[in-house]
């Protein structure tokens, strides 16, 4: 039987692992990391800010050139990091970037107590981040049918992975439990009491709507409201592992604002070993054809024991 998490016992998560796998994280350097690489697996180091978020805005730059009328073109991506986003408008609108057989999909919303997703005044909403940072900002504008957000209601947003459209790349951010987009990891519960779903299970999931982790919970007050998880709904949407490897690529971006420096290690070791484990979910990407993890050199931190 797995170990208990440390965390919390109603749930899986990365405490859960041999704990060898975590010794084994935490010794990583940033040289050791980039060694990782392997085929179908990309560690990818940025020396600065500017470059790191400016490569993540020209992967969208590049998708959307792709795109022709007989060959419609999107990326995924995220709220979670931002930054590139604004970037993003700028180089559109700078190099005249033909937009009109683009497309875009958001990675997930938040769900309130009604049941519903959140509505655009919401002051967490997705969907509001995506269009004021970034889609508004487009002078020549971008055509409205060509955006897809996750709502309660997934049936829409499904069909727009089913309609001839391709995407080229998914964007992410990775979370402190270790997802991304709201892929967490399941309640310990059930079948599910003694053993996490396997890995094959899991990747049968496609856009649904989730119940959040604890930790995912705590993370986005952290982020995003000052600390105050009382404003963070406990329910979002989600892109699932389904869409996801209909992705041609899966580019994880990672600054060091979200997830910690064990994190950062811990799923990059997993995914280079073929390690995957749904109780840490972006593990799961081991058997992705092709992934990449960005990282900001200065963003990596330390494993070492610091007293504050």
């Amino acid at each position: 039987m797995r170990p208990q998490s440390k965390i919390s016992s109603s749930w899986w998560d990365y405490t859960t692992l041999d704990p060898a796998i975590i010794q084994d994280a935490a010794r990583l350097t940033g040289k050791d990391l980039e060694e990782l690489s392997r085929p179908g697996f990309r560690v990818v180091m940025y020396d600065t800010l500017e470059d790191f978020y400016l490569a993540e805005a020209l992967e969208y730059i590049d998708a959307w050139r792709q795109a022709t009328a007989d060959n419609p073109v999107g990326i995924c991506g995220p709220i979670g990091p931002t930054e590139q986003l604004p970037l993003v408008a700028r180089l559109v609108n700078e190099l005249g970037i033909n937009v009109s057989c683009g497309h875009f999909w958001g990675m997930d919303e938040w769900v309130g107590h009604d049941g519903k997703e959140v509505p655009l005044d919401h002051p967490l909403s997705f969907e509001k981040a995506d269009r004021k940072l970034c889609f508004n900002r487009i002078e020549a504008g971008f055509p409205e049918e060509n955006l897809h957000f996750p709502a309660a209601d997934t049936q829409p947003y499904i069909d727009s992975w089913n309609s001839g459209v391709r995407c080229a790349v998914m964007q992410g951010g990775q979370g402190d439990i270790k997802h991304w987009a709201f892929n967490d990891p399941l309640r310990r519960e059930g079948r599910y009491l003694d053993e996490p779903p396997s890995p094959a299970e899991y990747r049968k999931l496609g856009t649904r709507m989730v119940e959040l982790h604890p930790i995912t919970l705590a993370q986005n007050a952290r982020t995003s409201g000052g600390g105050n998880i009382t404003m963070v709904p406990s329910q979002a949407v989600t892109v699932g592992p389904v869409e996801t490897w209909q992705a041609g690529k899966v580019s994880i971006w990672q600054a060091g604002t979200h997830d910690n420096p064990l994190g950062q290690r811990l799923t990059a070791l997993m995914i280079s070993k073929g390690l995957a484990d749904s109780a840490v979910p972006m593990s799961l990407l081991a058997d992705h054809s092709n992934v990449q993890f960005n990282y900001f050199r200065g963003g990596l931190g330390s494993c070492a024991v610091e007293m504050h």
